[in-house]
């Protein structure tokens, strides 16, 4: 194939305030077409294939975003709109990245991406493992989820733990490590639907609540009878607000998401924080790039791999939803996280057939 010079991308036009918009006159993306400048030494040229599909994301684009309080830059307005992705190197200034070569890295919302040697990580495929895996359970998701219950929470065999949003792509991997790795007592789901909760179940967790049922607070109290020791938090909100009387004394709490606020301007404030105090409840957010920082991420990603391999952990189709999408509507596939329409990591599979020569 030639080597294209120019690429569609989808820029931030306008931050949004609540729940973004798809369209016009106010449209919080827009999708245009940019040149691509020559390859300078170290780079590489990529032809995005899979985008991953993160709830953080919001947060990146906020218009009540103050940039000294969060762990990446703002995505800035008329910029591409960040992401991770899967790329094919098409083009290349590095020896050790050859055409051919599959990589992860931060394409953006592009078909056509240039990225540094050191932004790369090629894929190094595993037998019967799909490689969009390696945007989520063998991705930052499943190291999200290690680091959060092994290092924040500390879980071990002598812990109940609670995860909400068991059914997403960091929860389910969650609820696996809890139970096959760490060998948790009792491991306790929280989803949106019977389906997903039946998913969830059959994944390892003990139980899984329904949190949409009108039944919902009642079978919480019930199923934590107790009290228990880890919550690992991806929802935030009135969920993380019932959960701190639902806490043992010097419980736990992993905060790793609060994807229930953020398309609201006014979020649901915390009834039960005097909990805190009485109960002695330990609660700290993570993020899991400080922990790549400190060159933890390779181990722990090869002994993921290998709980993978040994049947430990369980990754298949159902771990993920891959969303065939061409390249106009990438946002409304990014959009079904918000949906819960997900189950697993959401994943976006560019259309290359429907994607129009540049």
């Amino acid at each position: 194939m030639s080597i294209p010079t120019s690429t569609h991308q989808w820029i931030l036009q306008n931050k949004p305030t609540d729940l973004p918009v798809l369209s016009p006159p106010d449209s919080t993306f827009k999708k245009i077409t940019t040149q691509l400048p020559p390859l300078a030494d170290n780079q590489v040229l990529v032809k995005v294939l899979y985008l991953s599909n993160d709830p953080a994301q919001r947060g990146w684009i906020s218009k009540f975003a103050n940039p000294d309080r969060l762990y990446v830059p703002p995505v800035d307005q008329g910029a591409c709109m960040r992401s991770t992705g899967i790329g094919q190197v098409v083009d290349s200034r590095v020896s050790g990245l050859p055409k051919g070569t599959l990589v992860t890295g931060g394409t953006g919302w592009a078909e056509y991406a240039i990225l540094n040697a050191e932004a790369c990580n090629p894929i190094k495929k595993v037998p019967d493992i799909a490689i969009t895996h390696f945007l989520g359970a063998l991705g930052l998701t499943g190291l999200t989820a290690y680091f959060g219950l092994r290092e924040i929470a500390r879980a071990g065999p002598e812990d109940t733990v609670v995860v909400s949003g068991a059914a997403g792509a960091t929860g389910s991997m969650v609820v696996q490590i809890a139970k096959k790795m760490l060998r948790c007592k009792r491991v306790i789901g929280m989803a949106g639907s019977d389906d997903k909760c039946r998913w969830v179940e059959s994944l390892g967790a003990d139980v899984c609540l329904n949190y949409k049922k009108e039944t919902f607070k009642k079978d919480l109290v019930k199923a934590t009878e107790g009290y228990v020791e880890v919550y690992f938090d991806n929802v935030g909100g009135e969920i993380l607000d019932l959960m701190l009387r639902r806490m043992a004394k010097n419980g736990r709490v992993a905060v790793c998401g609060a994807i229930s606020a953020y398309n609201k301007s006014v979020p649901h404030g915390l009834k039960n924080f005097a909990e805190v105090i009485s109960m002695r409840i330990e609660i700290k957010g993570f993020i899991v790039l400080d922990f790549l920082a400190q060159g933890k991420g390779r181990a722990v990603l090869q002994e993921l791999v290998n709980a993978v391999q040994a049947g430990t952990i369980t990754i298949s189709e159902q771990n993920e939803t891959v969303v065939s999408t061409d390249f106009d509507h990438v946002p409304e596939t990014w959009m079904k996280l918000f949906e819960g329409a997900n189950t697993g990591k959401l994943i976006t599979k560019l259309d290359w057939k429907a994607i129009a020569s540049l």
